[in-house]
């Protein structure tokens, strides 16, 4: 099976050639305009699925306001799924690396008055320099540690910008068991799948980095989503600075 496995995925790296090229050639930045587009129709499917769950995860929040008015940054916001979920009267810092998203947050923003939005900012999850040390009471990062560039430097700038005690939530889609179909087509697949994902990889084991992230308490568990089985196996939980 690792044979074949190995096999295919060179086959589907032959296929996209063409987009190897595409991204040589710097071209491939296009269609950052176009993703924000296609993630908004898959989120609000996302959100349907997997709203019990994200209501399970987020109900845990307003348990870090220590501070009278919780903030909350979100590293890779996106579309702004994740705001119906936050606590009433909570204070929301958006981030994230690609600036088209800015259209479709308005929107999310105007929908959710029960939260104050603070600002957007252009930044990827590995520098996020802008924002004090010490500063949020709560990092949302939810689909998102799948497409970083080096999920432990995320995870520490986290951990950076996280009051003591503050609270770290993940939701993310990982990589499923060895020895199975899951695993056997998400490496066969995943050359095709980073390019229309923008930078999605499929087949990260996250919870591992997770663990070595140095926080002091972690919260996770791996489920089964009501997804197609690509993305299927995810984690979930949060982590105490």
């Amino acid at each position: 099976m690792a044979l074949m496995m190995i096999f295919c995925t060179f086959i589907f790296n032959v296929l996209c050639l063409p987009l190897h090229l595409i991204k040589a050639a710097g071209l491939y930045e296009m269609y950052k305009r176009v993703f924000p587009i296609c993630l908004y129709r898959c989120s609000i499917m996302y959100n349907k699925k997997m709203h019990d769950k994200k209501k399970e995860l987020f109900r845990s929040i307003p348990e870090f306001n220590k501070h009278g008015k919780l903030t909350i940054l979100e590293i890779g916001c996106g579309t702004g799924t994740n705001f119906e979920f936050y606590p009433p009267g909570c204070k929301v810092i958006c981030t994230d690396p690609n600036p088209h998203f800015k259209k479709y947050l308005k929107s999310s923003m105007e929908g959710n008055d029960h939260i104050t939005f603070d600002r957007f900012l252009v930044a990827s999850g590995e520098d996020m320099g802008a924002i004090e040390s010490e500063s949020v009471d709560v990092v949302v990062c939810t689909l998102v540690l799948c497409s970083v560039n080096n999920i432990p430097k995320t995870l520490q700038e986290a951990r950076r910008m996280l009051r003591p005690g503050g609270g770290f939530f993940f939701l993310e889609h990982v990589v499923g068991e060895p020895s199975t179909w899951t695993y056997f087509f998400q490496h066969v697949l995943q050359p095709p799948w980073y390019y229309f994902g923008d930078g999605c990889e499929i087949i990260r084991d996250t919870w591992k980095p997770l663990e070595a992230a140095g926080f002091s308490d972690l919260k996770l568990r791996h489920l089964e989503a009501p997804l197609m089985f690509l993305i299927k196996p995810h984690i979930m939980g949060y982590a105490v600075k």
